[in-house]
């Protein structure tokens, strides 16, 4: 029996409006070759300046991840030679990394240890057409972190438990958007096979950006499944970086895997060092906002959601502060109407994550309270909130303009007395002990009330005047 042994390196786009080392957009997409300068594309005499808010997105992921912070770094020159790098060294960190010790507690018990995050910049998009290479430079200089895990994972499953939870930490404290279609958070598997039991590490592999839950799951089962073969039949795992063809769903060599000396690491000159004032460090661990653990758990502990529910709230960070306007009310309720109805006309990742919606958390609020009240009932609040995802207009205007608001008393109880009327099978059914028969009742008192009358309140005024007549 053979196990995997997996760390991965986890490079995540930062969210500041321009890139690490000059005031270039880093706005998605563009015409090609567009967003970019003498400084991100490498031009002789062009000189790089650090951008700060990197440094503080950095340690706030650093913080996040319970890392040690360190308050004195540096930049280094990593050398390679690839067209998407055109001056042949990236700007980043070696031996100083901003944060280092961290880890991440997994669902299922399982903890992984972030061994250092630092900061970069990232290079730029290869685009392959048939025999020929096209380079995309928009994306050079786009700041980057890169979060290093220990080879802590020994299964696919932990992978992606892990790496959700990252995406919902990033998010959350508004570092990143994560958005894995769009290249913001890509992932290399550095991955080798060992006998079950055994406490020595195999030889590594690196398969190289990957930019979807998909893709890494069916890479990593293909990789584990290529090199138990290899093992099993004799052969001898090579240390070599991978590309994995989504289309073929195999693991392709791309070149020898390089090690640290192969980089020729030095010190970037051209960047001072990095400081932290220990002011800024406090001002960052305080700006830190409630983590999607900590949400979760007090949702569920404190507001009686179910795990299910609580951990769809957590998971985009928009969506859960347009929750907390009216959890207080009825958390319940409110959970409901964002996970049925709302959740229904804002179905991708993409746009839960932006949550550009009508409803107004203060109208949103405002319709819980008039369903938690009983002044309408699950039914037209649904209907209601419909029409608010639609035009904006708050519950209030909604009801009474669609005249949607409850049955007056007087109106109800004739109502009732004519359900008992004009149903005498159904009277006779549920007083010869057929419970079901009442529900006729119920449903003809809310075929007349066009669904606006109280089921509850229906259900206890049927009975009164049914007693009334025993």
């Amino acid at each position: 029996m053979w196990e995997m042994v997996i760390g991965l390196e986890t490079h995540v786009e930062l969210s500041t409006k321009t890139k690490i080392f000059c005031s270039c957009t880093t706005q998605f997409g563009g015409e090609p070759n567009t967003h970019c300068c003498p400084v991100c594309t490498g031009q002789p005499g062009s000189l790089p300046l650090l951008n700060k808010e990197v440094v503080r997105y950095g340690v706030k992921a650093g913080l996040a991840l319970g890392c040690h912070i360190n308050l004195v770094s540096k930049m280094d020159r990593k050398h390679y030679v690839y067209p998407d790098m055109p001056k042949a060294y990236q700007i980043s960190q070696f031996d100083i990394p901003l944060c280092e010790h961290g880890k991440v507690e997994l669902e299922n018990g399982t903890t992984i240890r972030v061994n250092r995050i630092h900061i970069e910049e990232d290079a730029g998009k290869l685009i392959h057409e048939g025999s020929t290479y096209l380079v995309d430079y928009n994306r050079c200089g786009v700041p980057l972190i890169e979060i290093v895990t220990a080879p802590d994972f020994r299964s696919v499953e932990d992978v992606l438990l892990y790496l959700e939870k990252l995406q919902g930490i990033m998010r959350t404290i508004g570092v990143s958007d994560c958005r894995m279609q769009e290249g913001s958070l890509r992932c290399d598997v550095n991955m080798s096979v060992r006998p079950k039991g055994s406490d020595k590490f195999g030889t590594r592999t690196e398969i190289k950006n990957l930019n979807s839950f998909t893709a890494i799951e069916n890479a990593i089962n293909y990789e584990f499944e290529r090199q138990v073969d290899i093992l099993e039949s004799g052969g001898q795992v090579e240390q070599e970086t991978l590309h994995f063809n989504s289309d073929t769903g195999e693991t392709v060599s791309m070149r020898d895997k390089e090690n640290a000396n192969d980089y020729r690491y030095f010190r970037e000159p051209d960047v001072v060092t990095v400081r932290v004032s220990k002011e800024e460090y406090d001002e960052l661990l305080a700006s830190l906002p409630e983590l999607p653990d900590q949400r979760m758990r007090r949702y569920v502990e404190n507001l009686g959601l179910t795990e299910t529910d609580a951990k769809l709230l957590v998971k985009y960070r928009r969506v859960a502060e347009f929750f907390e306007a009216a959890a207080d009310i009825d958390a319940k309720t409110a959970a409901a109407f964002i996970l049925t109805n709302i959740f229904k006309s804002v179905p991708t990742e993409v746009e839960r994550e932006e949550w550009q919606i009508k409803v107004s958390p203060e109208n949103f609020r405002e319709l819980v309270k008039l369903t938690s009240s009983g002044k309408i009932n699950r039914n037209i609040a649904k209907r209601v909130l419909d029409r608010m995802l639609e035009t904006g207009s708050a519950p209030a205007e909604i009801i009474d303009k669609e005249k949607l608001g409850g049955v007056d008393e007087a109106e109800f109880e004739a109502i009732c007395r004519k359900a008992i009327e004009e149903n005498p099978a159904a009277v006779a059914d549920y007083k010869g002990g057929k419970e079901k028969a009442f529900q006729a009742l119920i449903g003809y008192v809310m075929r007349l009330t066009r669904g606006a009358a109280n089921p509850a309140q229906t259900e206890a005024k049927l009975k009164e005047l049914l007693n009334e007549e025993a």
